[in-house]
């Protein structure tokens, strides 16, 4: 049974009962880790590289705690091979043995900032609704290294743990179902990532095919069109989806943290998680 999560954002109980298929997709990221950047990736793969598709319909994030029970009921009579979104660690989602998962890694603090602290008055009042059992969602500070301090000393506050879910997923590392993909090389080989997440998924890929969906899967092209990617069409953010976005870049808390918060991330790091699943979330590469 898959251990229960349930917090402002996600109810892991949606899963116990959820109708399989035997080709499902399910893409499973800590939030901000290129979960939308996969997802365009895999919808360009299903759909043979198509424009002007509701990215956010077709592949909604299944346990999110106020996704409407319709977009939920409505993945039961998609017609086409399903591709859905989790955040959850690894031990509280029903794993199938015929489903794929691909799991993306990233250092993702600076990008969970802007996220957090650039959403709506709505944003807050949405996931604090029907939770009084928790203590208030709050937007913080805007002073960045106090968010990265707190978020490191609080265990992933004010979202849920960075380490349990990156821990939880590295232990399933050598399934033949599961694949790792890091955003480093998403950003340094895009045609390659693209052409072995469609090898893990089956997927026939021409090179004509590849070179279009590329160009679709660029961070340019998907700024361009933020609105049809971005959750609510960046609706919760203010700025819209042009913030949802940000900057699409890895490893800048090295460029403002101080030497001894280095220090204190990779200390921790290494502590939670173990050096090789600690060097692959910094670095990527194989797994």
């Amino acid at each position: 049974m898959p251990r229960r999560l349930h917090n402002h954002f996600m109810t892991s109980t949606v899963w116990d009962d959820f109708p399989f298929r035997d080709d499902d997709i399910i893409i499973a990221t800590y939030m901000k880790s290129g979960t939308t950047w996969m997802q365009q990736i895999v919808s360009q793969l299903l759909f043979d590289g198509a424009e002007g598709l509701d990215l956010q319909a077709l592949s909604p994030w299944v346990d999110l705690r106020t996704l409407p029970p319709e977009t939920r009921a409505a993945l039961h009579h998609q017609p086409h091979r399903r591709f859905l979104k989790t955040h959850l660690p690894a031990d509280a989602v029903k794993m199938s043995n015929n489903a794929k998962y691909i799991h993306v890694g990233r250092d993702t603090a600076w990008s969970l900032h802007n996220h957090h602290y650039n959403a709506t008055d709505a944003y807050f009042e949405r996931y604090n609704a029907e939770v009084e059992h928790l203590p208030p969602l709050t937007r913080g500070t805007a002073n960045v290294h106090e968010f990265y301090q707190n978020w490191l000393t609080s265990d992933g506050h004010p979202m849920w743990s960075f380490w349990d879910h990156n821990r939880t997923w590295w232990a399933l590392r050598a399934q033949p179902n599961v694949k790792f993909v890091h955003y480093n090389d998403l950003k340094s080989n895009l045609p390659g990532t693209i052409k072995s997440v469609a090898a893990f998924l089956e997927i026939d890929l021409p090179a004509d095919r590849l070179a279009l969906i590329t160009s679709h899967c660029t961070f340019d092209y998907m700024k361009a069109h933020a609105g049809q990617m971005a959750p609510r069409g960046g609706a919760s953010w203010q700025g819209g989806a042009e913030t949802f976005n940000n900057k699409g870049q890895t490893g800048r808390w090295r460029d403002t943290l101080t030497p001894a918060e280095i220090a204190a991330y990779e200390a921790k790091a290494q502590a939670e998680l173990g050096p090789d699943c600690a060097q692959w979330l910094e670095h990527g590469g194989p797994v």
